[in-house]
């Protein structure tokens, strides 16, 4: 009979483990073994250090296939002419394309142009970053300051307030085009009132400002959480006893916000309006599923523009791209614009 003290202790202590566990907690640890011994013999031949590069390698894949290569391309596409998607079957033709997009008797009339969708989506990028957010840091910050005091069921708001966030875009578009439509939910219930049935989607009246100000209005109702949140830390990183201190000094709450709140908020508002410029310039999802760029041009945005040459009925890559590089440009000025503030703000 064999001795039990000749038995080694980790194989004994692996049996007894292995006993008590589960036929799927036992697979598990038997794949966790294998595993282990595969990764153990490549780092006896490559290294610790060689390890690193080895988990790294994958995400550089991922990176160069789906990020680094689409760019590369993109450069060749801009500078090619034709509709081919093969670069070795498109011609060079330098920077014409570029050159097409504003090819314009008067940049500000953009019947004058070439392009004129483009100085259009253009012009309705601009009033669209303008408007969309001016309010949304408005809204956001009006709402942080609500939830920052001790209101009732606080935490309840702040999660009806994030909801939205969590939507898909296309969700958000399709949910408010059913109900602004001629024959949507909001006009069933205005027309119990008597009022006549607008078209909130396709209305060309005033320059279709209805269609403009819904897509707006949709914009900033889905992301305010996300931003809202972001200032509610800023507002809660605020020490308590400089408030108190204005409250023995007499302070009133316009002198709190405008001496306190909102010279220690400025770090946070600049993350804010520098990631909503940013994502207010991207616009597309939201007004694609919603208007289409409708009714007309009115609400054509760039990217929109963009995805219409490239894989609309147009089929013009060339012009696709370089429309993307114009794009990329406006968001590479303003990432430097963020850094050169916050640089000057981290100098006082």
């Amino acid at each position: 009979m064999q001795n039990s003290s000749n038995i080694p202790k980790d194989f004994t202590q692996k049996t007894a483990g292995a006993a008590g566990r589960g036929i799927l907690e036992d697979i598990y640890y038997r794949f966790i073994d294998i595993l282990d011994t595969v990764f153990a013999g490549i780092q006896r031949v490559i290294g610790i250090k060689g390890m690193a590069y080895l988990f790294v390698i994958p995400n550089l894949l991922i990176f160069g296939v789906f990020i680094l290569l689409p760019m590369l391309l993109n450069f060749g596409y801009a500078f090619t002419g034709g509709t081919s998607i093969f670069l070795t079957e498109r011609p060079a033709v330098g920077t014409r394309n570029i050159e097409q997009l504003f090819n314009c008797e008067d940049l500000l009339n953009y019947t004058t142009c070439q392009e004129d969708r483009f100085i259009r989506a253009v012009g309705n990028t601009f009033w669209f970053v303008g408007s969309q957010v001016s309010l949304m840091v408005l809204v956001s910050l009006t709402t942080a300051l609500i939830l920052n005091h001790g209101i009732a069921l606080r935490g309840f708001f702040r999660s009806v307030f994030f909801y939205p966030v969590l939507l898909s875009p296309i969700v958000v578009a399709l949910m408010w085009r059913w109900i602004l439509t001629e024959n949507g939910i909001l006009n069933a219930f205005l027309g119990n009132f008597g009022v006549e049935r607008i078209d909130f989607i396709s209305d060309f009246t005033n320059g279709a400002i209805l269609p403009r100000m819904w897509v707006v209005f949709i914009s900033v109702w889905s992301q305010m959480g996300f931003y809202t949140l972001i200032l509610l830390a800023g507002l809660q990183a605020i020490p308590a006893d400089l408030y108190e201190a204005a409250d023995i000094d007499g302070a009133n709450v316009w002198n709190k916000f405008r001496g306190i709140t909102l010279p220690l908020l400025m770090p946070t508002m600049l993350v804010v309006l520098v990631l909503s410029l940013i994502r207010a310039v991207q616009v597309f999802d939201i007004v694609f599923a919603f208007t289409d760029g409708g009714p007309g041009t009115a609400t054509l945005f760039i990217v929109q523009y963009i995805y219409d040459k490239g894989f609309g009925s147009s089929n013009i890559p060339g012009m696709a791209a370089a429309a993307s590089l114009v794009m990329a440009g406006a968001l590479i000025i303003l990432t430097i614009f963020q850094i050169v503030l916050r640089s000057r703000q981290g100098d006082f």
